[in-house]
């Protein structure tokens, strides 16, 4: 099989220790763990920072599945919940791949911490879980809540710890059998 994980900091592994944006090891990151416990070719498309595109990249027509983990920083940057679910429609309804091979996953909800001064983020994260699975629905897609996996937060609220990625990667083996 092979699988694109698509995604922000979380999916790529960030380590929110350290100063200069590193990254947990390996055997510490969600993506690498489902490739090691499932024998996968997993594409890690994490990246620090991401919002909701635009527009979908192309992504190669073997991919088996495609699995999209965004919208947290589209809430840290200010947007409603509803304004991040209308960017990831028009995001996953520009991808050419067949319906059945994409699994969006709706991250975890936020936590109170560095970056999450609010209780209105963490709202505004559960929300946003919400309206995922609705669009997920909508648009034939299959559908994760990463917020039923019970994902350790690291001090900012946000970032997902070691045990984090591990639980979570629990989870969405969970999810794929």
């Amino acid at each position: 099989m092979k699988i694109i994980c698509f995604g922000d900091s979380n999916t790529y592994g960030y380590d929110p220790r350290g100063y200069f944006g590193g990254r947990y090891d390996a055997n510490c990151r969600w993506v690498d763990i489902l490739a090691a416990e499932t024998g996968w070719d997993i594409y890690n498309m994490g990246q620090n920072g991401r919002e909701i595109p635009a527009a979908a990249p192309a992504f190669p027509d073997d991919t088996d599945l495609l699995i999209v983990m965004l919208g947290t920083n589209d809430l840290l940057q200010g947007r409603s919940p509803e304004q991040a679910a209308e960017r990831l429609e028009r995001f996953l309804s520009g991808i050419s791949l067949n319906s059945n091979k994409i699994l969006l996953i709706a991250p975890p909800p936020m936590a109170m911490g560095e970056w999450v001064p609010t209780p209105q983020l963490i709202e505004d994260s559960r929300t946003f879980a919400r309206l995922c699975q609705v669009l997920a629905e909508r648009l034939g897609i299959r559908f994760a809540d990463a917020g039923k996996w019970d994902i350790p937060l690291a001090y900012d609220g946000v970032h997902f710890t070691e045990q984090g990625h591990k639980a979570f990667a629990a989870g969405l083996l969970e999810e794929l059998k």
